[in-house]
């Protein structure tokens, strides 16, 4: 990975040395970008064994993304790339971390939480942006929820974009659900997830159903909440998946299962996700790795979330046995 950036960064600040002229300037920008915003370099990062190391480089990463996009801001992939990557960092570093932190340390969650909930929107921006510059009007549309006609400027390129947005968009509202105009533009994210599948049939299944089981199991029924929905939604994601992925595990215990308080389910799909064979799937296990230590510690903190008796502990100790 270093040489990587290694390479990137001097490729990047040699182009705008050498090149003075506007076009050439453009060119070699464009080339830097298409090097640093290709697929291979995804999986640098998704196949790393160790969060904190890929946690520490991120940050330098993206702002090294988001300078080169200030010079190529309509190169597609570089837009879907800096934004998502803002996406990412603040689920897995931010978001995640300070979802397991104890009380007493409240006011770092809080701290956090709060950069996670400007970082979601930050990458969300980015890519509301990118779209824009790719179909004027977009908008104004959206702002109308006219996503009929939204529909008609889309084409299969446009599903990454889609995604990354409406993700963005439905985990900043997750941190701050009391945060009333973000959640009254919400409908605008789920209008875009929706529009996905129907743009790129084959895009990101897994993920996009994942992504429902968090959305319909944490929402309340008067905002599009379904726990049927996103029992559903975890079938789907697991099937898509091939059953390599601990995501939708995590994600109907820790939303469906606490909402009903199904204690038994809750454990039961938490246990799958601990006992999970990481290196199943190389290409993702830096998400799996983070996925399992988040299901380790629901686990363990499980009292926090139910009413836990000693009953129960003591009768499921006993089955074990």
């Amino acid at each position: 990975m270093k040489k990587l950036f290694f390479k990137a960064f001097i490729l990047f600040f040699s182009a705008m040395i050498l090149f003075s002229g506007c076009s050439l300037n453009k060119l070699a920008m464009n080339k830097v970008a298409d090097i640093l915003a290709g697929g291979g370099t995804g999986s640098v990062f998704t196949s790393d064994n160790d969060p904190e190391f890929v946690g520490d480089a991120l940050p330098f990463a993206i702002k090294m993304y988001e300078t080169l996009l200030a010079s190529v801001p309509g190169h597609p992939e570089l837009i879907v790339t800096t934004g998502s990557m803002y996406i990412m960092y603040a689920n897995a570093f931010l978001y995640t971390p300070a979802s397991m932190m104890n009380e007493d340390m409240y006011k770092e969650q809080d701290r956090l939480m709060e950069r996670a909930k400007n970082l979601y929107l930050r990458g969300r921006d980015i890519i509301l942006k990118g779209i824009e510059r790719r179909h004027e009007g977009f908008s104004e549309l959206l702002k109308k929820k006219d996503f009929e006609n939204i529909l008609k400027m889309m084409k299969k390129s446009d599903a990454p974009f889609l995604y990354w947005a409406a993700a963005g968009w439905v985990g900043a509202f997750a941190i701050d659900p009391f945060d009333m105009d973000l959640g009254i533009t919400l409908p605008r994210a789920a209008g875009l997830m929706e529009m996905v599948l129907k743009v790129d049939p084959e895009f990101e299944k897994s993920s996009i159903h994942d992504f429902y089981i968090s959305y319909y199991g944490s929402l309340p029924e008067y905002m599009g909440g379904s726990n049927e929905k996103a029992r559903e939604s975890f079938k789907q994601s697991v099937k898509y998946s091939g059953g390599k992925l601990i995501a939708p595990f995590v994600s109907l215990a820790t939303s469906v299962s606490i909402s009903t308080q199904n204690l038994k389910e809750f454990r039961e799909l938490l246990k799958k996700a601990v006992a999970f064979d990481i290196e199943l799937d190389p290409e993702n296990r830096l998400v799996n790795i983070i996925n399992k230590r988040k299901a380790k510690w629901y686990l363990e903190n499980e009292e926090d979330f139910f009413l836990v008796t000693d009953n129960e502990n003591s009768s499921e100790t006993e089955e074990e046995e």
